[in-house]
C-alpha cells in the first residue's frame, strides 16, 4: 500500500467544498469569482529509472524492456488496433484531485513516426465514459511532453443544464470526463498502427494545480440564452465574429472583390491541371498514371493533376432545438427567414438524442440567406467555385451539394452506399455493422445507388470518381470472418464460410480435430454462435477474411463500372484497416483512400502489398480561439497554428509518392451546440457558422495552390 501525500483525501474534501463556495458566490448577480488554489507540487506517478517490476505490466501485442537510459521501452506491432502497455496505479488508485494534468515523456526512437496515446481510466471506463486521453505525434527521433488533461465530470455543463455536444463553453475540446479523485490505470499505446512502432516512456507524473471552474462557464450573467441569432456563442468575441445583419452582407461585398483580385493560377486548364505541365495521353476522363516516379492524377484534357479538395462544401449541419428553447437568442426558426431551414423530425445516431427525432434547426442555412437574399440557392453555389479557385482547391470533395457540383465548374468525387444491404449481425462497430457482401441484396443496393448517378455524374468527365461507404468496421484480420461466425443461421456470409469449411474438411470431426471443437455436424455449426479459438482456427478465418474482403470490393468495382465504365473506383476511406483488407482495396479499386487524422503523412506507409495510388478523404485541425466549444480531432493552438498545420499537412502529401491527393473535413465548421446526428461541433470550417472564411487558413490554402505543381515534382 502506498502512502498517502499530503494532499490526498482531506485535500480532496478542502477543493469540494471550495468549489460550492464558488459556485454559491457566482449564483449572486454582479459576482464574478475567479478560483486560484494553492499550488501542489508535481507528483511523480512513475520513475522507470528506480526501477520497475515488468511482468506487473500489461501488454497488448508489444513488448516492453528497459532502455539503456532506464525508460521504459514499448515495442509494439501491427496486428491489433490498440497496441500497446497498461500500467495500473499501486495500491489500486491513484487521488489526483489537486492536478490537471498527467504528463508523460515519450521518445520516438523506431523508424516511423508514431502517433503514442494516453488513456488515464477512473473505476468502470469502457474506453470513452470514465476516461480521458490525448495524444502525440513524434517524428523518428523525436521527443515531447504528452498531457492529457484530467477533465472532471460537469465541466463546462452547468450540472447538466447543457448537453449534446462534443464539447463545452470554457472546456477544451473532447467527450470523456473522470473522477479525478479515484484514478486507476494508465493505458499508453499507439492506434491501428499499419507498422510496427518503438518509443520510450519516461517521468510519468501528475503536473499542474486544479482550477475549478465557477458556477457559470460564461463571462456574463444571466448564462442563458447562450446562441445569437447567428448561431454564434453570445459571450464572448473574437475576430470575425458577426454582430450584425448589416455587418453579414457588407462582408459580401467585400469578399467579392477579394475574389476578383485573387484568382486561379495561370498555369492550370479548366479542371485545375497543370497546364504548363507534361501533354500525357487525353482521354476524356480523370485517370491515374505512374509518372516521374510518383502517382497522379491525370484530368480529361492529359493534364497532370493533384487533387487539393474540401469535403462537405454547402452541407448545412442542422442542431436540435428541442429540449432548449431556452439556449437560442432571438430565434430565427420562428420568423418567415428562417422556417424552410427547421427540421420538424432529424435523426440523430448518437449521444442525448441517440434514436430520437428532435426538432432541429440549420443556422448555416438562415445565415446564407441573409447574407445573399431570398435567391440564395442559386446565387451561393456560383460563389463557391470563385472561392474554391481562388482558394487554390480544385477539388469538391466527398458529401457536397449535387447542384453545385454539377455547374462542372470544379473536378469533384460522388459516392455510394450499400446502406440498405443486410448487414452481418456478429459484427460491431463505431458506426455500426458492417454489410454482408455475399448477399444479393449488397449488390441489389449498390445497383439502385449507382443507377442514381446516370446523366448525373456517372460519365461526366468532371467527376474523378467514386467513393464506397465510409470508415467501415474492418477490425484485425479475423475479426469479419469471426462475425461471419457469430451471426444467425440465416446469414448469407456464414453459410459461404461453412460452405468453405465442407469443401475443405468434408467431415466435421475433421474439422473438430483442427479447430479443438466438438460440433456434432455441420448443422450444429450452422445453428450455433460462439466463436472459436482464433488462434487453432486462425488459418481458416483468415482465409475467409480475406474472402469476404475481396468479394466486397470486387462487387462494388463491378457495380460502378457498369454504369460509368471510365471512372474511378476510389475506395472506402479506410480510417484504420489491417493489411489484408488493405490488399483486396488494391487489387479492385484504382485509387485506395484513407482518412488520416495525423499531424504529417509524409512517412505514410500503405499495407496493402502492392505500388498503388492513395487519396486522403478526410483531415483537419481545430483551435479554440474563435467562438466554439471543440477542436475536432486534431487540436492546435489558434488560427495560425491551423495555417500552418495545414500547409504542413498538404505539403507533406505532395512529396509522397503514393498520395494524389487529399481532402480536408469540412467546409464549414459544425454548429456551435452540435449537429444532430452525432453532437459533433467541431471547429474544423474553411468558413464559419456566418459563411466568415477563416483568413489564415484560406492564405495558406492558397500558397498550397499556388505551389501544387512545384512542391509535387519538387521543382
Amino acid at each position: 500500500m502506498t502512502k498517502r501525500c499530503w494532499f490526498g483525501r482531506g485535500r480532496s474534501v478542502f477543493f469540494g467544498l471550495l468549489f460550492v463556495l464558488f459556485v454559491a458566490l457566482a449564483l449572486r448577480p454582479g459576482n464574478r469569482v475567479t478560483a486560484a488554489p494553492a499550488h501542489a507540487p508535481d507528483r511523480v506517478l512513475f520513475d522507470f529509472t528506480q526501477g520497475i517490476d515488468l511482468s506487473k505490466v500489461g501488454v497488448q501485442n508489444a513488448a516492453v524492456t528497459k532502455s539503456a537510459s532506464g525508460a521504459l521501452q514499448v515495442a509494439t506491432g501491427h496486428t491489433q488496433e490498440w497496441p500497446g502497455i497498461t500500467l495500473r496505479a499501486p495500491g489500486g488508485h491513484w487521488d489526483l484531485s489537486p492536478y490537471a494534468y498527467i504528463v508523460l515523456k515519450v521518445h520516438n526512437t523506431g523508424t516511423h513516426e508514431a502517433r503514442v496515446t494516453c488513456r488515464v481510466d477512473s473505476p468502470g471506463s469502457d474506453g470513452s465514459s470514465r476516461s480521458v486521453s490525448d495524444s502525440l505525434a513524434l517524428n523518428p527521433g523525436a521527443s515531447g511532453a504528452l498531457r492529457v488533461r484530467l477533465k472532471r465530470s460537469g465541466e463546462g455543463k452547468l450540472g447538466g443544464a447543457l448537453f449534446g455536444m462534443r464539447g463545452y463553453p470554457s472546456a477544451p475540446g473532447g467527450t470523456g470526463t473522470i473522477d479525478a479523485s479515484n484514478l486507476t490505470q494508465l493505458l499508453v499505446f499507439v492506434t491501428k498502427p499499419n507498422v510496427d512502432q518503438v518509443f520510450e516512456i519516461d517521468d510519468i507524473r501528475a503536473a499542474e494545480a486544479y482550477t475549478p471552474p465557477t458556477a457559470s462557464v460564461s463571462d456574463a450573467e444571466p448564462f442563458f440564452p447562450l446562441i445569437d441569432t447567428f448561431g454564434q456563442y453570445r459571450h464572448k468575441d473574437w475576430p470575425g465574429k458577426v454582430h450584425s445583419r448589416k455587418e453579414i452582407t457588407e462582408r459580401s461585398q467585400q469578399e467579392k472583390k477579394e475574389l476578383a483580385e485573387q484568382s486561379l493560377p495561370a498555369d492550370r486548364d479548366k479542371y485545375g491541371g497543370w497546364k504548363s505541365g507534361p501533354q500525357l495521353t487525353a482521354t476524356g476522363f480523370f485517370r491515374v498514371e505512374k509518372y516521374g516516379g510518383k502517382w497522379w492524377l491525370v484530368d480529361p484534357e492529359g493534364r497532370l493533376f493533384w487533387s487539393h479538395g474540401i469535403d462537405c462544401v454547402r452541407a448545412m449541419d442542422a442542431t436540435p432545438v428541442e429540449e432548449r428553447e431556452s439556449w437560442f437568442e432571438d430565434f430565427p426558426g420562428e420568423k418567415p427567414e428562417g422556417r424552410e431551414f427547421v427540421i420538424p423530425r432529424a435523426h440523430a445516431l448518437k449521444g442525448h438524442y441517440a434514436g430520437q427525432s428532435p426538432k432541429s434547426f440549420s443556422f448555416a442555412g438562415v445565415n446564407l440567406r441573409r447574407k445573399y437574399g431570398e435567391d440564395w440557392r442559386e446565387i451561393y453555389p456560383g460563389i463557391i467555385h470563385q472561392r474554391l479557385h481562388s482558394w487554390g482547391i480544385n477539388t469538391i470533395a466527398n458529401w457536397s451539394d449535387e447542384k453545385t457540383r454539377l455547374l462542372r465548374q470544379t473536378p469533384y468525387t460522388d459516392a455510394i452506399g450499400s446502406g440498405n444491404a443486410k448487414m452481418l449481425e456478429g459484427s460491431e462497430g463505431y458506426w455500426g455493422k458492417f454489410p454482408d457482401p455475399f448477399d444479393p441484396g449488397f449488390s441489389e443496393s449498390l445497383r439502385r445507388s449507382m443507377a442514381g448517378k446516370k446523366t448525373r455524374s456517372a460519365e461526366d468527365p468532371w467527376c474523378i470518381g467514386f467513393f464506397s461507404d465510409n470508415e467501415m468496421s474492418w477490425g484485425d484480420d479475423v475479426s469479419l470472418a469471426v462475425a461471419a461466425l457469430r451471426s444467425p443461421p440465416a446469414q448469407p456470409a456464414k453459410k459461404a464460410f461453412l460452405d468453405d469449411l465442407k469443401a475443405k474438411y468434408g467431415d466435421i470431426t475433421k474439422l473438430n480435430a483442427a479447430w479443438g471443437t466438438k460440433h456434432e455436424s455441420w448443422d450444429a455449426l450452422l445453428e450455433q454462435r460462439e466463436a472459436p479459438d482464433k488462434k487453432k482456427a486462425g488459418g481458416d478465418l483468415t482465409a475467409f477474411y480475406t474472402r469476404i474482403a475481396e468479394q466486397y470490393f470486387r462487387t462494388v468495382q463491378e457495380v460502378i463500372k457498369e454504369v460509368a465504365p471510365n471512372q474511378l473506383y476510389l475506395g472506402c476511406r479506410f480510417a484504420w484497416v489491417n493489411a489484408r483488407a488493405a490488399t483486396a482495396a488494391a487489387k479492385y479499386c484504382d485509387v485506395v483512400s484513407y482518412n488520416l487524422y495525423r499531424r504529417s503523412v509524409a512517412d505514410f506507409q500503405f499495407n496493402g502489398g502492392a505500388d498503388k495510388p492513395l487519396i486522403i478523404g478526410e483531415f483537419h485541425f481545430g483551435a479554440l480561439d474563435r467562438g466554439m466549444f471543440h477542436t475536432g480531432l486534431l487540436p492546435v493552438a489558434n488560427q495560425a497554428a491551423r495555417a500552418t498545420a495545414y500547409k504542413t499537412y498538404v505539403e507533406g502529401a505532395l512529396r509522397h509518392p503514393q498520395f494524389v491527393g487529399c481532402h480536408w473535413f469540412q467546409y464549414m465548421d459544425e454548429p456551435t451546440t452540435g449537429r444532430v446526428h452525432d453532437e459533433e461541433n467541431y471547429q474544423i470550417g474553411f468558413v464559419d457558422i456566418a459563411d466568415t472564411p477563416y483568413a489564415e487558413t484560406i492564405a495558406a490554402s492558397r500558397e498550397v495552390g499556388r505551389n501544387l505543381y512545384c512542391w509535387r515534382t519538387n521543382e
